[in-house]
């Protein structure tokens, strides 16, 4: 676990992860709040509130009495929000740096080709 964040977060983050690379996909059950708790051996109330999160976001879905599970599109919806993410992260800082240092859009283009490349 990542002392930076709360863990709620990183429960969520990490069950995002696992749908992303595919061991978690749709419709397939999730650990209980209680096995991720005994797991990361943290408070069940810290864990439900990382799976809640992910309810309200429309990756988890709850089968009452039986569990939560992966919705159908879970892993497009973990995708686009982590390419939004990403952009307003790092996108958007770079350009306003390269916009500082006067560099065109083509010019970051061609840095980013550059690095991509291993340089």
């Amino acid at each position: 676990m990542d002392e930076g964040r709360p863990l709620f977060q990183q429960i969520a983050e990490q069950i995002e992860a696992a749908i992303l690379d595919g061991s978690l996909a749709a419709d397939t059950q999730v650990p209980s709040t209680n096995e991720l708790a005994a797991f990361h051996r943290i408070n069940p109330a810290t864990a439900a509130k990382g799976v809640n999160q992910l309810v309200t976001d429309g990756i988890l879905y709850k089968k009452r009495g039986i569990g939560m599970f992966v919705a159908g599109d879970a892993r497009q919806r973990v995708l686009d929000r982590r390419r939004e993410a990403f952009a307003r992260d790092y996108v958007e800082p770079l350009l306003a740096e390269a916009r500082r240092l006067g560099l065109t859009a083509e010019d970051v283009k061609s840095l980013v080709e550059k690095w991509g490349e291993g340089r």
